[in-house]
């Protein structure tokens, strides 16, 4: 960071520092990019990857922005699929969701408000129908 207080960054680099976020209440105090009211991913995920666990008590709104590829999010009884460049879908408090990159995808994601304890660890849970 400058000591301007601005961020200049890449988002590809970055976000592979902190599992793709670049933005969001986990960031360091004093950094521009902390924030306890926005969250920003940009999210680079192979073909076949999933989240690790479906979302439990979900009390966020999100937005998420197909930049490239197949992305499929998983709805209790509704998948949604992004398949064109600048599909997207906004779900709100209470909507509990997983994921899966169909193809090679890149997305962008924004959450609000920005707050802990949605962390899954690698390797957790199953699918949630």
């Amino acid at each position: 960071m400058d000591a301007d207080g601005v961020y200049v960054g890449k988002a590809a680099p970055d976000a592979a520092a902190d599992r793709g976020w670049l933005l969001g209440h986990f960031k360091p105090a004093g950094d521009p990019r902390h924030s306890d009211e926005v969250e920003v991913k940009w999210g680079v995920h192979p073909k076949g990857e999933r989240r690790a666990a479906w979302t439990d008590g979900e009390r966020r709104t999100a937005l998420l922005v197909l930049i490239g590829g197949r992305f499929r999010l998983e709805f209790p009884g509704r998948d949604v699929v992004l398949c064109e460049r600048g599909d997207y879908v906004v779900w709100g408090p209470g909507v509990d969701h997983s994921w899966c990159a169909e193809e090679e995808s890149v997305v962008l994601t924004v959450r609000w408000p920005s707050i802990p304890g949605y962390r899954v660890p690698d390797g957790g849970g199953g699918p949630k129908r």
